[in-house]
């Protein structure tokens, strides 16, 4: 079967098993199997730390924000109203069409508080903006909030594939579809990037179609990030801690899967004990990612 040979050969990248005969396919997978959350950046993961948009003015993001559990990663998130905290985290900026994919849980409720805060549980694509309403970016988005939010009541999963954005005033150049109902628990995200199409799958159902002027047009990092939607915030001054979990992402290059095949390809690589593996290649030259926005 190619697929398990595919994962073979990922699974020996480094001892050379690639053979001029056998093409082996552009790849990331990390299953989060992590000693400590230092040893994120040692495969190219950044912890946002630059405050700014999106979310709460004046919200601070960190390193203290990401904790590890059994192989999951986790983003918390928290609030009194007053002082704020948000996650974020990115991989480096080199990908572009293909297949993306990621295994999260969503939360409905905060940990042991009060509920009601406007929080947004996301996947997503992008690249840096130049500047506002510069028509050379790229970003595709699954954003769940679980307590409404954008002109929504009750839990929302929003996908969207942007043109452009413009800050202050907001100008919004976007594409999006939506759907009410809770998201809670474990969901597979399966984002197809190809033939001018960006195809957004949760737990193998489709749930947006989107392309023409929309679709990307830059190479974009790889993120996660938990944010509280501004003015969204509950009059409590008690504190509040949001999770989302993360056990799984995945991307290949240039390839459109479907989540079945996703499915497929990432219980090959947990059979065969890979725990992170990544041949997409870097940008020459080498493209920065911020990991603030």
């Amino acid at each position: 079967m190619r697929i398990a040979a595919i994962v073979v050969c990922l699974s020996l990248l480094s001892l050379g098993c690639a053979s001029k005969s056998a093409q082996v396919p552009r790849m990331m997978f990390d299953d989060f199997t992590y000693a400590s959350v230092d040893d994120l950046s040692k495969n190219g993961w950044i912890i946002r730390t630059e405050s700014g948009w999106p979310g709460v003015p004046g919200a601070t993001w960190g390193k203290e924000r990401i904790s590890l559990h059994d192989g999951v990663l986790r983003m918390t998130s928290s609030t009194n109203g007053t002082k704020t905290t948000q996650s974020q985290f990115c991989h480096e900026r080199k990908y572009f069409e293909g297949t993306y994919a990621a295994r999260v849980r969503f939360t409905d409720t905060p940990v042991g508080s009060p509920d009601g805060d406007q929080i947004v549980q996301t996947f997503y694509m992008i690249s840096p903006q130049k500047a506002p309403m510069d028509l050379d970016y790229s970003e595709l988005d699954f954003e769940y909030l679980p307590n409404g939010g954008w002109g929504h009541e009750g839990p929302t999963m929003f996908a969207t594939t942007w043109e452009t954005f413009q800050l202050e005033p907001w100008i919004a150049v976007n594409e999006s579809a939506n759907k009410a109902a809770s998201y809670e628990g474990w969901r597979t995200l399966v984002l197809q990037v190809s033939g001018q199409r960006a195809r957004y799958y949760v737990n193998g159902v489709l749930l947006a179609d989107h392309g023409d002027k929309y679709y990307p047009e830059v190479p974009m990092s790889i993120n996660f990030n938990l944010w509280f939607v501004k003015d969204g915030l509950m009059m409590s001054p008690q504190m509040r801690h949001y999770v989302e979990d993360i056990d799984w992402v995945f991307h290949q290059a240039d390839s459109v899967l479907t989540p079945a095949q996703v499915e497929a390809s990432v219980a090959d690589l947990r059979r065969r004990s890979v725990k992170f593996a990544d041949n997409v290649p870097a940008k020459m030259p080498a493209l920065t990612s911020p990991c603030n926005f």
